[in-house]
């Protein structure tokens, strides 16, 4: 698995994904699905979930969705957690309807590499930003639909994922956010890593 360090926060992993098939895809899921909210009110967070914990439905319900994070609020600039944590080591299942398709080619071949918890499609509207926060683990991140307007920011670093069928890992255990700076919805689909050991000289850096 040939991994390219590209800077302190996240590599590229070649994966050689057929963009233009998982974008279908998500299309045909998000007309027959819809998006899944933990909260109504947050326009900028859309999720369609890939994975679950066996059996049940409860997991890609409520805080679920979004998962445990911690962010500061207000000008106190103390950090408060939001959300409780998620079992993500038990999100071990596909849902149903993702059998046959090829998100389920994308899901065993990421799972394959990677030990991964929740896998979402995850749809930033046009000119939305996440909070400025840290998650408990690194992501991969498969942009499908983007520009170059969209960019995520770590710490001091701000750089652009293209939709080029490669994944990038990204160090969300560090302060973050993403923005989508475009007039189009930007849509990854993003997975959390649970375990991600490389060695030699395809390593990412991230370890």
């Amino acid at each position: 698995m040939l991994q390219e360090h590209i800077s302190k926060h996240h590599s590229k992993v070649n994966l050689n994904i057929d963009i233009e098939k998982l974008g279908k895809a998500y299309f045909d899921f998000r007309h027959h699905l819809g998006f899944k909210k933990d909260d109504k009110s947050l326009v900028d967070f859309n999720a369609i979930c890939v994975n679950r914990i066996p059996g049940d439905e409860n997991s890609i319900t409520g805080g679920n969705i979004r998962g445990l994070y911690w962010t500061y609020p207000d000008t106190t600039n103390y950090e408060e957690q939001r959300l409780e944590p998620v079992q993500e080591e038990l999100y071990t299942e596909l849902c149903p309807e993702f059998k046959d398709t090829y998100v389920e080619e994308v899901y065993n071949l990421i799972t394959s590499k990677f030990k991964l918890g929740r896998v979402r499609f995850l749809m930033k509207p046009p000119r939305s930003c996440l909070s400025w926060h840290r998650d408990p683990e690194m992501r991969l991140h498969i942009p499908i639909i983007t520009n170059i307007g969209c960019k995520m920011v770590i710490e001091d670093t701000a750089f652009h994922m293209p939709a080029d069928g490669n994944g990038y890992i990204t160090d969300n255990t560090k302060y973050h956010n993403f923005f989508n700076g475009s007039e189009i919805d930007r849509v990854h689909l993003v997975a959390t890593v649970l375990e991600h050991n490389c060695n030699g000289e395809d390593c990412c850096k991230l370890c």
